[in-house]
């Protein structure tokens, strides 16, 4: 094995394993919404608000963490997002008000999230591999990530019911804490700019001039839209549909464990076949899924099969968007252009997650959303069809030169 490939693989183990407590531990914070809420008397709009808080802070922070990895390197920016994420956890486990939740939840942990989670973390395994296989690579990290998923639910529940929520939050800042020692694995140093090489303004100007990038912008919100309102309102949603507490986590958990296979193959596949065209086929299947869970009898082997059928889908959408970025524009400024699309990504999980609670809170239902869901679904399709995975004129210049 040469050198390459060693230092690509430790890379790849780095990101792995910081994608899978980032994310891991992230996935199971709807498991909190519940014990909070009784225990400070909050409607469930509370703690749906702070987590939509999070996710939007997230998104608006990651452009500017993505410059920063793109420019310096992605340790430092990883460094500091897990330390605020890991204050964010010890300080939720004080929170008390809608206002020391949304700084600890919301502020804190989302601007750590934005730090150690896809768009600088798969920046770094683009630059470090082959651009032949980038992206079976970052399927690989997600497929780590959703893992993370699986392995942290069952551990998460099983935290409160040991140590209660507030103690399960100060154990769980603790785990994040590892990422800190992994960042050593990201060994991530960009070239110093060269003369004639884009200044950052230049980057942006010509991704805002593409029309494909706005358009994976776009169904990049739907898929935030759809993940966090599931993932923060399943639960409570099956407790309301007459069926026990466990299922809902287990059901969450399926999603983690097949979100492992789902993003691995949507790698796999996207260095085969037109990333855009999977990407309209994942949001089509996505809308059958949700409208047979909706709409068919509800069982508890009915709310299994949702959680593998969606989880197969849930971050599918990860390394066939980056992917895409990376083949029209290239890798050099790949964390900030993947930070901007993810911020469409958040502004939609900022919408589905809290919406999710505001409805619910005034109809008592989540009808509503889950029918919003199904025409985002069909939206995202439409609007992935049109790219086409052609580099700007500009890398096809230097590949031609």
């Amino acid at each position: 094995m040469n050198s390459t490939w060693r230092t690509s693989g430790w890379v790849l183990l780095g990101a792995s394993l910081i994608l899978a407590l980032s994310l891991g531990i992230r996935h199971g914070f709807g498991l909190f919404l519940a014990p909070m809420s009784a225990e400070f008397g909050w409607g469930r709009e509370v703690f749906a608000f702070a987590i939509a808080l999070q996710n939007l802070i997230w998104g608006l922070a990651q452009p500017f963490t993505g410059a920063l990895a793109d420019r310096y390197g992605a340790a430092r920016t990883v460094v500091v997002g897990g330390v605020l994420y890991a204050v964010g956890l010890a300080l939720m486990a004080l929170a008390d008000s809608l206002w020391s939740l949304s700084l600890s939840a919301g502020l804190l942990i989302g601007i750590g999230l934005s730090g150690t989670s896809f768009s600088v973390i798969l920046g770094v395994v683009g630059r470090a591999v082959p651009a032949e296989k980038r992206s079976m690579a970052m399927g690989i990290a997600a497929a780590a990530g959703s893992f993370g998923q699986f392995a942290m639910l069952p551990g998460t529940l099983g935290l409160i019911g040991w140590l209660g929520w507030s103690s399960a939050l100060l154990a769980l800042g603790l785990l994040v804490a590892l990422i800190v020692p992994l960042v050593g694995l990201l060994r991530d140093n960009p070239q110093p700019p060269q003369a004639d090489e884009q200044s950052l303004g230049e980057a942006l100007r010509e991704a805002a001039a593409h029309s494909g990038f706005w358009l994976l912008a776009l169904g990049f919100f739907v898929c935030g839209f759809q993940v966090v309102f599931i993932g923060v309102h399943l639960p409570a949603y099956l407790v309301d549909q007459q069926l026990p507490a466990r299922v809902g986590t287990t059901v969450l958990a399926l999603v983690g464990l097949f979100n492992v296979f789902g993003t691995y193959l949507a790698g796999w596949l996207g260095g085969r076949h037109p990333k855009p065209q999977l990407l309209t086929a994942l949001y089509l299947l996505r809308a059958v899924v949700i409208v047979a869970f909706v709409y068919l009898p509800l069982s508890e082997w009915g709310a299994y099969a949702f959680g593998m059928a969606m989880g197969l889908l849930w971050l599918s959408t990860v390394p066939l968007t980056n992917g895409t970025v990376a083949t029209l524009f290239g890798v050099r400024n790949l964390s900030m252009l993947g930070g901007i699309v993810f911020l469409f990504h958040q502004l939609g999980a900022f919408l589905g997650g809290w919406l999710g609670g505001w409805l619910y809170d005034r109809t008592g239902s989540y009808e509503l959303v889950w029918q919003i869901s199904i025409a985002l679904s069909l939206m995202a399709a439409l609007l992935n069809w049109p790219v086409r995975e052609r580099p700007v004129a500009r890398l096809q210049a230097a590949g031609a030169a």
